[in-house]
């Protein structure tokens, strides 16, 4: 009897442990080049250039990548928080949904007239810069501080009027104590001084695919190369 207890507790600690590194696949597309009159036959190249045979201009194509994505979250991680979101087509969603990418995030307001629009050009002047091959590998979040009128429908004609309505951006509406929750991960101070009006910090935050935060740019209109430079550092090392 002793004996069994004593595997069944083996077992279950086994069990246990194999569960925490569990993996998940995602299939990624990397960009490839060839050239069009496949004069080395299916000879692909990594970047863009001239075919040496015939000198002409290569061509992207495509093929699947297999990465593999662990299902622990670290104690630092972004997808601990369990609060619920309402994206701008409606759905309902956690962050941790969102991983396995490199997400640029950032805390605005549809009805803001001075800084969120500019943020919001920051932003897109981000994904402007991000290289072609690992734009699918980046997803752009803004979070509403003002969810008591900033529903799915004004968020999603906010993401029409400023140009960001592509699969590369998601905008979140959540609850008071949920936005408040998120705001005190990212250091970001915000106040309503009138009912449709706020105060708040401009401050564009990087997570890595596991939802840890790994650069914050502060400021409207700054020089961006950081930002860029880690963006791209942590999609190649993830």
């Amino acid at each position: 009897m002793k004996t069994f207890k004593y595997i069944l507790l083996l077992v279950v600690t086994v069990t246990l442990l194999t569960s925490c590194d569990k993996k998940t696949v995602k299939e990624s597309s990397k960009v490839t080049y060839q050239c069009p009159m496949k004069c080395e036959g299916d000879k692909v190249y990594s970047a863009a250039g001239v075919c040496p045979v015939c000198e002409m201009k290569l061509r992207p194509t495509s093929k699947k990548t297999a990465k593999i994505l662990s299902s622990f979250i670290s104690e630092e991680s972004i997808f601990n928080l369990t609060s619920k979101w309402n994206t701008q087509d409606g759905k309902e969603i956690e962050l941790k949904q969102l991983k396995g990418k490199t997400l640029v995030m950032v805390m605005i307001y549809t009805t803001c007239k001075a800084a969120c629009p500019r943020l919001t050009a920051d932003m897109r002047n981000i994904e402007e810069k991000i290289p072609a091959d690992l734009k699918n590998e980046v997803q752009f979040v803004l979070v509403s501080i003002d969810p008591e009128n900033d529903t799915p429908t004004k968020l999603k004609e906010f993401a029409k009027e400023n140009f960001i309505d592509n699969q590369h951006w998601t905008l979140l509406q959540g609850t008071e104590t949920g936005v408040r929750e998120f705001a005190n991960v990212l250091a970001v101070k915000y106040k309503q001084i009138s009912p449709l009006d706020f105060s708040h910090s401009n401050i564009i935050s990087v997570f890595n695919p596991e939802g840890e935060l790994v650069h914050q740019q502060e400021g409207l209109g700054v020089d961006n190369n950081e930002t860029i430079t880690k963006i791209i550092e942590t999609v190649k090392i993830h």
